[in-house]
């Protein structure tokens, strides 16, 4: 069993630690401001703070943030999604006290001078260009706003150009007033480390409070508003694209509810990596009308939805739909037979394990788990979950979410 340590320091920040036996450590904040987050009137301002807290801080300049870690063979990076935005740096052991100096200055001590967000706001309106020059990528978030329409989970991480534009220094102190603040944050650690270390320096660089102006934001606790789907409508937009490319889908189980773990096991058998999914064999080994298709979960504490994308020519786009939902209604109508089962269970674990050998990737799951459940990543636990569904369970999950009214399709073409 791995060994895990947990405190809270008296700002109120959660602090979390897995052993490795790696020289390598991996560490960040998790900041739990996301999309949807945002009030109307700062969309896209979560993004817009995490570009923004590597312009400056109190005690260093954009070039000296740029070099901080960079200079001893280190990494730094951030990223934004609907339910937070991350901050975290990979170094070497000796290294780990220069990292979270550097993170606790650019998350908590951020000034976003102006003639910094004038220069790149233009940085961050190419990348809202750029990714709607990507159809196969931009199709996923009009997919999203589809489903979650008037909520907002729905709404763009990017933001929008016209409103990044008017955004301020003031705008970005008050956002960050709000919801960057120690008590809406947890930094996580996987690494050798000597956890009364960690402490100690997070102590150290955390011995002035920043004060929480803004509550606490909980998603664990089932706190926030039930998103607002709008499952079950067809959209056709013209793009004028060589191929069509469609989403199929619809809403999902939430984090808490034990039933996703029978949809995930679902989801990977249906169009899940591997070249035997049900869905790689029907439309590109047997009927060979797509490159690649492939299907997706993702999951919210409280909702989730779930996803099948190919491209393809546009005039096989029906026959493509037809062979999905053929598919769909197969999982829904008949159960696995125990054999099928056991075959889905093995190949889903087998993936999970491989997974977990990706640090990276799994220190942030740490991370992001404990912020948002309260909870350690228990990957044991979720093998046993897996491995403890009866065919039953899992036909159980496809007739509902695999329901044909509850099927929402968009297709670019």
């Amino acid at each position: 069993m791995p060994i895990h340590h947990e405190t809270v320091l008296p700002s109120g920040l959660r602090v979390i630690h897995e052993m490795s036996s790696s020289p390598v450590v991996y560490c960040g904040y998790v900041v739990m401001a996301g999309t949807r987050h945002e009030d109307p009137a700062d969309a896209g301002m979560a993004h817009f703070i995490e570009h923004m807290s590597f312009k400056g801080t109190e005690r260093r300049r954009a070039c000296h943030i740029a070099n901080g870690l960079e200079r001893v063979g280190g990494d730094l990076n951030a990223f934004t999604n609907k339910q937070e935005t991350v901050y975290y740096a990979t170094v070497l052991r000796p290294d780990f006290a220069r990292a979270v100096d550097l993170l606790t200055d650019i998350v908590f001590h951020s000034t976003y001078p102006q003639h910094e967000i004038d220069r790149e706001v233009e940085v961050i309106c190419d990348e809202i260009e750029s990714y709607r020059d990507a159809p196969a990528e931009l199709i996923f978030d009009e997919f999203e706003a589809m489903l979650f329409d008037g909520h907002p989970l729905g709404r763009d991480i990017l933001g929008e150009a016209g409103r990044l534009r008017s955004y301020t220094t003031a705008d970005a102190h008050r956002f960050a007033k709000k919801f960057y603040h120690p008590a809406n944050t947890v930094f996580y650690v996987y690494g050798d480390l000597p956890f009364g270390r960690i402490v100690r320096c997070l102590e150290k660089y955390h011995s002035t409070p920043v004060p929480a102006t803004g509550p606490q934001i909980c998603t664990a606790a089932g706190n926030t508003p039930p998103p607002a789907l709008r499952p079950g409508t067809t959209r056709i937009v013209e793009k004028g694209t060589h191929q069509a490319h469609v989403l199929i889908g619809g809403p999902a189980y939430g984090g808490h509810d034990r039933r996703r773990f029978a949809l995930l096991l679902l989801n990977n058998l249906l169009g899940g990596p591997g070249m035997n999914s049900r869905l790689n064999i029907t439309l590109r080994e047997k009927a060979g009308l797509v490159y690649s298709v492939d299907s997706s979960l993702s999951t919210y504490p409280d909702t989730g939805w779930w996803t099948v994308y190919f491209g393809c020519d546009t005039h096989d786009t029906d026959r493509c739909l037809r062979l999905i939902h053929r598919e769909l209604h197969r999982l829904a109508a008949t159960p696995l037979t125990t054999a099928q089962l056991a075959a889905a269970q093995k190949q889903l674990t087998g993936q999970i394990g491989i997974a977990c050998d990706n640090s990276e990737s799994y220190s942030l799951a740490l991370g992001k788990t404990f912020a948002h459940y309260g909870v350690w990543r228990d990957v044991e636990g979720l093998c046993g979950c897996l491995a403890a569904l009866t065919p039953e369970e899992v036909q159980a999950a496809a007739a509902e979410i695999y329901a044909p009214e509850r099927l929402t399709t968009l297709i670019y073409r």
